[in-house]
């Protein structure tokens, strides 16, 4: 019974003592809390991000001891040694201190990842964000002008309109039934050419080439849109000459978020033609960075849409092709040597990035102009890999695959290789024409398809690679400039014709005039 009212005693003197304390230190130490507050701001990114974009946090301010707490702690001391607790304000108040301290400098240890998704949101807030096109007519009949859309009248038109086939003499064109112009394509240049209109007297800018076409690329450019310089390696782009008020415009395949925030700061006028399946792409690698799951980037890492990706993801790491996701499978399976890791993706992997404790969990993403099967190969892959890890019941713990594949890119490659299955038919194609510009990544793995088919393939940016006389100049799938000469033979000849989705039918139909001109005497072109 003594012990009980001893104890009971001592659960009293302990409350009004940690009452005493607590109140003392919320007087008395409001400078402790401002070193607690100046010292909590501390974040950097998982990327290679400036600090222009490091995002501030503050650590928020500690909830005072319950009663219940205080009563706890005191009982469980008392329990142990059965003596009066005598510890003083003064001790209190050390204690008090000596916590906010640690929490302090945990929070300047602490590393904040910057939020790419919610800088993203916020920048529909400003009144100085646009993107959706108005489908302003004057500017659509302008690019009908310009021929940088659709064709309505020229030969691409009376072949869409006739099963995709024409013939003159000797001639017969074999259009794929997916090609050219997508619908991000057309929707991009459509709120670029829109932009001019909308701004008059103000200076447009661009962050790269709107779609990987020289022509429309040069179009913008007579039209008074400056394209931002790529000072090369390490060096980034120079955003110098953008002011204040200007108008800058974000192409079809994206910007990164560094970009972005700059253009923010310097609150320039944003229209963002990014095509939306990229931006599913971007939700997409938000997504394993939620779930705290590395993205494996099926794309090359120089591209552009992949650098874009790239800066919205948090952990990353990016594979060109087959033999580098396996090789990255076989390390997540058996282990390696983490230099070799580390250098053979020295340019394709988040900063900091760890391949021992950083694949344990990982998500799919890719470049939307990649191959579509190697696409979903390299999930499949990847897929087995965590399953053989960690079991079926733990997969969808490991392991995100998310549909980012691009309709469009996918589309024009399923007609591309229904263009060459006709090999050894009646409708075989003595030739293949691919058109699209030599930058383009989802024309080259058209130029891909047929050279895997075995079939004579000419991929050509424009029609000035055609000439003089029955030469040309074209590119192979592996990105080297070929010369022919007699490269159309003599007698009857079946073309097979497609073009990359940031192809204008008007340049499709430049190049097939220059072939008419060449195989049919006296052709006028329509």
């Amino acid at each position: 019974k003594r012990r009980r009212e001893e104890r009971q005693r001592q659960r009293q003197l302990s409350m009004r003592t940690t009452t005493r304390s607590m109140k003392s230190l919320s007087s008395g130490s409001r400078g402790q809390h401002q070193l607690r507050a100046g010292c909590s701001s501390s974040s950097t990114s998982s990327m290679r991000l400036p600090s222009s974009l490091r995002a501030s946090s503050s650590f928020p301010r500690r909830k005072h001891m319950t009663r219940r707490h205080a009563q706890a702690e005191a009982e469980a001391e008392a329990e142990a040694t059965e003596k009066p607790t005598q510890r003083s304000v003064a001790a209190e108040v050390a204690a008090e201190v000596a916590e906010v301290e640690a929490e302090a400098k945990g929070a300047v240890e602490k590393k904040e990842k910057f939020d790419a998704r919610a800088f993203r949101r916020s920048l529909n807030k400003t009144g100085r964000y646009v993107r959706k096109p108005t489908h302003d007519k004057d500017s659509k009949d302008l690019m009908d002008e310009h021929g940088v859309g659709y064709s309505s009248t020229g030969i691409v038109a009376l072949m869409r309109d006739n099963g995709y086939t024409h013939q003159i003499g000797d001639v017969t064109i074999k259009l794929a039934e997916s090609y050219g112009f997508c619908w991000g394509v057309e929707r991009a240049v459509q709120m670029a050419y829109e932009a001019r209109r909308a701004y008059p007297g103000k200076q447009l800018h661009i962050t790269n080439e709107i779609i990987h076409n020289p022509s429309v690329n040069k179009r913008l450019e007579q039209m008074g849109v400056k394209f931002i310089e790529d000072r090369g390696e390490n060096l980034g782009k120079d955003f110098s000459e953008v002011e204040e008020g200007d108008v800058c415009i974000l192409p079809a395949f994206g910007a990164s978020v560094h970009e972005m925030k700059i253009l923010n700061d310097k609150r320039v006028q944003i229209v963002d033609t990014t095509c939306p399946y990229v931006s599913k792409v971007w939700n997409s690698v938000e997504t394993h960075t939620r779930r705290e799951h590395t993205s494996i980037i099926h794309g090359k890492w120089a591209h552009e849409e992949t650098i874009a990706t790239a800066s919205f993801a948090g952990t990353y790491v990016i594979v060109k092709n087959m033999p580098e996701a396996s090789y990255v499978a076989d390390y997540i399976l058996n282990g390696g040597d983490k230099q070799e890791f580390l250098e053979k993706f020295k340019n394709a992997i988040s900063e900091d990035f760890d391949p021992d404790t950083m694949l344990d969990n990982v998500g799919i993403a890719n470049q939307t102009t990649m191959l579509k099967g190697e696409t979903m190969e390299i999930g499949k892959l990847l897929e087995k890999t965590m399953l053989t890890k960690y079991g079926p019941a733990e997969l969808a713990n490991h392991f995100v695959l998310m549909d980012t594949i691009c309709d469009a890119t996918q589309t024009r490659q399923d007609a591309m290789y229904h263009l060459v299955g006709q090999q050894g038919t009646d409708e075989a194609v003595d030739m293949i024409l691919v058109v699209g510009g030599y930058n383009s990544s989802n024309t080259c793995h058209l130029q891909e398809i047929a050279e895997e088919y075995k079939i004579p393939s000419f991929w050509l940016d424009t029609a000035a690679r055609v000439g003089p006389g029955n030469e040309t100049e074209w590119m192979n799938a592996h990105l080297e400039m070929q010369k022919a000469e007699n490269w159309l033979p003599e007698g009857k000849i079946t073309i097979g014709v497609t073009s990359g989705a940031s192809t204008p039918d008007k340049v499709v139909e430049d190049i097939l005039d220059k072939v008419f001109e060449l195989k049919v005497d006296g052709y006028q072109p329509l």
